[in-house]
């Protein structure tokens, strides 16, 4: 890299003789420094692999001296650009080091510092990599890049470029998960835009700037434009709909704030205004003030108490141990389900329902063989059902499970004991209709590609014997003349009796075939690979038809929306479409003799005329049997307030709004000894969600609606004199 070797400085660890000799070879002793445990030992946590690291760091010059009296303070002096952990040890529950088995160096250069220092620049954002996105930030908000707004500038530049690449790698807004992650960043970036008067949607704006600068690195950006501001201008909108309410909301509590910031408050804005905790954080850290986060989880939790969710099988390291003995003395369990539906295997393990290891099983619990056939759920295909045979007696696998890449399988044994060492055959017996369902599934995601663009992406997926779920990216609603286009296609390529392909093959050469990798799978350097033809190639670990033919049909159900940016089609094949194609044969005949028509279109017609018609009679005779409701004039709106014993609350509110030009009304009806409130307006200054909030509380309820009309339920009939009387006292004091 050439850099001036009169700026680096280096670090070692305080004992690490071994680091320090190696550096002194090369530069000055006085350009070495030795630091303890705070900033030169590294560790996960207070357990597993950890050891000493040795640093680099460049000297930015005198100019940024500030308070920084040593390498890695809080200063911008000394700049760390090289770090590597001789990751040699491991730290037991006791604290005690533990020499590792094989060693090893993890060693990273920061790229974007390194950078900035051949770039001549103090900051990464100072370089080529960021200030084409600060110059255009600059022309949107009409504000100049100073140390008055550098800091919104840079979180709004650094979060735009990770907003791109987390969609760009199939990742959607969302409530959870990694989708909410995404979520908060975008909404951080909206924030700080804010903060610069932008009232707007802005962050797609920035998008051809990432594609500028980053493409060259990675081409998929380009591709993935349309889709890039298509999504970032949606959720964008969905924030600014809220975010002007909820930052008075927050300004309004923060001046009445002197030290900590109402948990209640912040959890409103979490759950009204969706302003994440970190967000509202944010905000407060520039005042100083922390949020009572006590109070904010008791009102998380009372809203939705969190179920424990329920065992997914995999990534449960609490129960490694439990499976220690079995990886030390037999290894990983062969899948051999491919090719094989049943075999005989040996138990090799045996555990109860709560993962103990037992020598003997005689009620539920899970069994490793030495060899199986069952699949275990992964890759969104469900896990294999079916049955062992022992002595002449079949004992249910109710599921199949994996554990540290362990087949373990479910079992039910009612009458009989199992023996860790017993030999039993195996046999599964739900595997057809599955695989039909898979197989579906990737020619699905190549129709969905051929008729909604290469943008879409799989973003999660589900089989089993009766049906098939396929989530991906996509941000509006499907037309239905495309999900038709989408269902031929699927139909077309079962019926060319395409003949499935697998092969392993070298990461890298897959990704050459073409081959798309599945949600959420990870993967080694060789992969399994499953292809029909040229039209579907993708990675891929689950069971598949020999050839498409095998499917028979297939038929689209349902077309829903899983959150921003992904959609979800839900279909059946193989036997679970003749059934449905049955059950919709017997609806039909069952709608026809009802309608007592044989054409169903033109019967369901017939019956919403007639319905109309009903409904105009009824609310007609309704209007001229209703009495007149007394009213009062204030300052040119006419107010009612009544109790209403029988009658339809809202059609009543309906009749006075067209009947008046300015109108407040308000009310109520007593109900199983419950008070239910409605109030509308029309023209008038004062709004109805306004006023039933206002009113609600007296009655023990809280009530909500629109400009125009609102609602609310209570239980204080005693209370309802009361609520009227601050009625008329609201809108006088309000108009």
């Amino acid at each position: 890299l050439k850099l001036d070797k009169d700026k680096l400085w280096f670090t070692v660890y305080d004992d690490d003789d071994e680091a320090y000799e190696l550096w002194k070879a090369i530069v000055p002793e006085s350009r070495i420094k030795r630091f303890g445990d705070k900033d030169n030992f590294w560790q996960m946590g207070n357990t597993g692999p950890c050891g000493p690291c040795s640093e680099i760091f460049y000297d930015q010059g005198d100019s940024f001296d500030s308070d920084e009296d040593y390498l890695g303070g809080d200063g911008d002096r000394f700049l760390e650009i090289w770090n590597l952990v001789f990751m040699q040890y491991e730290r037991n529950e006791k604290g005690e080091l533990e020499k590792l088995e094989h060693p090893s160096i993890d060693t990273g250069m920061g790229l974007e510092r390194i950078y900035a220092i051949k770039e001549n620049v103090f900051s990464n954002f100072d370089t080529s990599l960021f200030m084409p996105i600060m110059r255009h930030i600059e022309k949107i908000t009409q504000q100049s890049y100073d140390s008055s707004n550098k800091s919104s500038f840079r979180v709004i530049a650094d979060h735009v470029r990770t907003i791109c690449f987390m969609l760009s790698d199939g990742i959607s807004f969302d409530k959870e998960g990694r989708g909410y992650v995404l979520r908060r960043i975008l909404r951080r970036a909206v924030r700080h835009g804010y903060l610069l008067g932008l009232r707007g949607s802005f962050l797609y704006l920035l998008v051809d700037d990432i594609i500028s600068i980053m493409s060259g690195a990675y081409p998929y950006l380009k591709d993935k434009k349309e889709f890039l501001i298509e999504n970032i201008t949606n959720e964008e909108e969905r924030f600014f709909a809220t975010i002007e309410h909820g930052m008075k909301i927050f300004y309004k509590e923060l001046e009445q704030t002197k030290d900590i910031f109402s948990g209640e408050i912040a959890f409103k804005l979490y759950d009204t205004y969706g302003f994440p905790l970190d967000l509202t954080e944010d905000m407060l850290r520039e005042s100083n003030i922390q949020i009572d986060i006590k109070t904010y989880e008791y009102e998380m939790n009372k809203q939705k108490e969190k179920a424990r969710s329920a065992w997914s099988g995999s990534g449960e390291a609490s129960k490694s141990s439990n499976f220690k003995s079995v990886l030390n003395d037999f290894g990983l369990n062969e899948f051999i389900g491919y090719d094989n539906v049943q075999s005989f295997s040996k138990i090799i393990a045996l555990y109860d329902d709560e993962f103990n290891p037992c020598d003997v099983l005689d009620k539920k619990g899970w069994l490793i063989l030495d060899k199986t056939p069952f699949y275990a759920e992964s890759g969104g295909q469900v896990g294999d059902t079916g049955f062992i045979v022992k002595d002449n007696k079949n004992i249910s696998i109710t599921n199949t499970k994996k554990f540290f890449d362990l087949n373990i399988s479910e079992v039910h044994i009612k009458g009989i004991n199992l023996n860790v060492g017993d030999k039993v055959e195996a046999v599964v017996e739900n595997r057809d209709e599955i695989k039909k369902h898979h197989s579906a599934t990737h020619l699905l995601q190549t129709a969905l590609r051929i008729v909604l663009g290469d943008n879409v992406h799989q973003a999660g997926s589900y089989n089993d014997s009766s049906k098939l779920r396929f989530d991906f990216t996509y941000s509006k609603m499907i037309e239905d003349g495309d999900i038709s286009k989408i269902e031929n296609i699927v139909n077309s390529l079962i019926n060319s009796a395409i003949e499935l392909k697998t092969e392993e093959l070298d990461i890298e050469k897959a990704k050459q075939k073409g081959a798309i990798a599945m949600f959420g799978e990870k993967y080694g350097d060789r992969v399994r690979v499953v292809s029909f033809d040229k039209e579907s190639v993708e990675f891929c670990g689950g069971t598949h038809i020999e050839n498409t033919s095998k499917i028979a049909n297939f038929i689209i159900t349902k077309q829903s929306s899983v959150s921003s940016g992904v959609r979800r089609i839900e279909a059946v094949c193989g036997k679970s479409a003749i059934s449905f194609i049955n059950n919709l044969r017997e609806q039909y005949k069952k709608v026809k003799f009802e309608l007592k028509n044989d054409d169903i279109y033109d019967g369901v017609i017939k019956l919403k005329q007639n319905i109309k018609k009903l409904k105009t009679e009824i609310k007609n005779s309704n209007q001229k049997s209703l009495k007149e409701l007394s009213s009062q004039n204030i300052k040119d709106i006419y107010v009612i307030v009544e109790t209403i014993d029988d009658g339809d609350l809202k059609e009543i509110i309906d009749v006075y709004k067209n009947k008046y030009e300015k109108v407040i009304i308000f009310l109520f009806q007593i109900v199983e000894n419950k008070v239910k409130m409605f109030c509308g307006t029309k023209n008038s200054p004062i709004k109805a969600n306004t006023l039933i909030k206002e009113i609600a509380p007296i009655l023990g309820a809280k009530g909500g609606g629109r400009d125009d009309f609102a609602s609310a339920g209570g239980g204080n009939v005693d209370k309802i004199d009361e609520a009227k009387q601050q009625i008329v006292n609201y809108i006088k004091g309000n108009t």
